[in-house]
């Protein structure tokens, strides 16, 4: 079962020593520094002390969460998601294989057995925490064992493994305990430099705390890529030390698959999924495309929604926000080992990246920088229309002057809001295009484009069926899932009233369309999940619109309105 020879790692995956030594290490020097610089404020009649004091206090802090930390979690498991602590012979009952892969990894490392948990929930998820590889705990819900076949679910149990192996655990553990160290530093801090404006330490505790809050965001996107590097490496491990990268890779799938189906069928939604989404094997928000499309359409279409992933610049860029690479990528890194080893990828990723090849370069990133220019587009048309205020205002100083600066003010502010409702204009057109000549699609098609975008709106129409509410939790929510012969969609719907009528709406209207045919109208936004902006929704003879333009065209001609009026109030008759 195990490879016999060490298998090259796939390219683009990173470096997980340099990536955990690189963000501890800048994660450690942000909280000294912090740290240092509050024990100087409160103590600073005695400078040497409060450099003693904060060495201390952060050498013995981060020790202690670091040792406390699978205790404090353990009783979190317990008493949130009651999970069961299994032997390796219980696991052995729900699959062979798993309890074989957890014997031959043990052995062959010199690992102690890990603490086995077993939550009882049927969404699939696994996941590892602990301090030291003795103190490791990996916990599963039992949906992997509905969700997966017995390779499958082994396979899961080594990439869990590989995490124990690669310490990843204890490293991911100190370096989210070093960002909150940051975050109760700003807060802090910033309570501090709101007394006394007098004071000298009032003020330089407000500087500090800005820094704190920088070193806070900073340390969040370093410890969000050490996590994308530790899933690619926990990959490898599984598929190394299984031999068997497809099982893994269709592991993934049926993981997404699965999440999507329990959203189908719970009428609450999963807290463990929530709770533990850093910590687990797949990225709950990110199963819709993936899980939808492999339920309605099989193996062979799922390759077709990793263009996106593969390709789209709007997916690197989101991927940044992301505690695990997307789909696409790991499963293209999958078959590369598969290739390795001499065998047939699951997904033909081959195929895929032979296809990416030939997408149109410049639509794909000449669109991307488009969309950023378009969402930037209010502050950008606010910031040239101050601008023009300004230089205006110079121009006409001399008769300004003589009728008050009163006028000034009209006329750069009235510059400003005209320029910032011609922006929101230039968005909402973007966002919003002409839905008149929208196509019959389906979301498997609308999926599988490469050039999708989450700004901007693809109008097109669906057949199917409303099955239940976008957020299954919220027994008043005005989302929709609506599903086609290919995959499942989320409908976003907007009231013309505003938030109170999304709240009516979802209490007296949706429950009544769960279960009926119908057909949809709406834009299309391709992200980590997919979504439809609703237009309108054709049950049977009855139609329900829907008014995410209303309220940008408002508040667009608000701005225009008051920026026209300032502007005539301000120039000089």
């Amino acid at each position: 079962m195990t490879a016999r020879n060490p298998l090259p790692l796939a390219a683009g995956i990173g470096n997980l020593t340099l990536a955990s030594t690189v963000t501890v290490s800048l994660l450690l020097g942000m909280v000294f520094v912090l740290g240092l610089a509050v024990m100087l404020i409160v103590d600073s009649a005695d400078p040497a002390m409060g450099l003693f004091k904060a060495i201390v206090a952060t050498i013995v802090v981060n020790s202690i969460v670091f040792f406390l930390a699978p205790y404090i979690m353990d009783m979190i498991q317990g008493g949130l998601y009651q999970t069961r602590w299994v032997s390796l012979v219980d696991i052995e009952r729900q699959s062979r294989a798993s309890a074989n892969i957890i014997r031959q990894i043990c052995a062959e490392k010199g690992l102690k057995t890990p603490k086995l948990g077993l939550i009882n929930d049927q969404n699939p998820t696994a996941f590892t925490y602990g301090s030291l590889p003795d103190t490791a705990r990996v916990v599963v819900s039992q949906g992997l064992f509905t969700y997966l076949a017995d390779e499958e679910a082994a396979a899961v149990y080594a990439h869990e493994l590989g995490h124990v192996v690669h310490w990843d655990f204890a490293v991911m553990t100190l370096a989210q305990t070093l960002v909150q160290i940051c975050f109760l530093l700003y807060i802090f801090l910033r309570e501090m430099g709101r007394g006394d404006s007098d004071n000298k330490g009032a003020n330089v505790a407000g500087s500090v705390a800005l820094a704190a809050y920088i070193f806070y965001i900073v340390g969040t996107y370093l410890v969000l890529y050490l996590s994308r590097v530790r899933e690619y490496f926990a990959d490898h491990f599984a598929a190394e030390a299984t031999g068997n990268p497809n099982a893994l890779s269709r592991a993934l799938v049926k993981i997404a698959y699965g999440i999507v189906d329990q959203s189908q069928k719970s009428e609450t939604p999963s807290r463990m999924l929530e709770g533990t989404r850093a910590l687990g094997i797949f990225d709950p928000k990110a199963a819709v495309a993936t899980g939808t499309v492999y339920g309605s359409a099989g193996t062979e279409a799922v390759g077709r929604v990793f263009l996106w992933d593969l390709f789209n610049p709007w997916a690197t860029w989101m991927e940044l926000n992301s505690t695990h690479p997307l789909t696409g990528k790991r499963i293209r890194a999958l078959a590369n080992y598969a290739e390795a080893l001499g065998q047939s990828a699951a997904f033909n990723m081959g195929a895929i990246v032979s296809e990416g090849r030939y997408l149109d370069k410049g639509r794909l990133y000449g669109g991307f920088l488009l969309d950023i220019l378009v969402y930037g587009a209010p502050w950008l048309g606010g910031f040239l229309g101050l601008v023009a205020g300004i230089i205006t205002a110079v121009f006409l100083a001399h008769d300004l002057v003589s009728n008050h600066w009163f006028k000034v003010i009209l006329l750069v502010v009235g510059s400003w809001l005209l320029g910032w409702g011609f922006g929101r204009l230039l968005k909402l057109g973007v966002m919003y295009p002409s839905f008149r000549q929208a196509p019959a699609m389906d979301v498997l098609t609308l999926m599988s484009d490469p050039y999708a975008s989450p700004l901007r709106g693809r109008p097109a129409r669906l057949e199917g069926q409303v099955i239940g509410r976008g957020d299954s939790g919220y027994i008043w929510g005005s989302d929709l899932q609506f599903q086609d012969k290919t995959g499942l969609i989320f409908l976003h719907y907007a009231s013309r009233f505003g938030s109170l009528g999304n709240f009516l709406f979802g209490a007296k209207q949706v429950k009544g369309f769960i279960g009926q045919q119908g057909e949809v109208l709406g834009w299309f936004r391709r992200g980590l999940a997919s979504y439809m902006d609703l237009i309108q929704l054709r049950l049977g003879n009855r139609r329900i619109s829907s008014f995410h333009r209303f309220w940008g065209w408002f508040w667009s001609g608000f701005l225009l309105l008051f920026g026209a009026l300032f502007l005539l109030l301000g120039i000089p008759a």
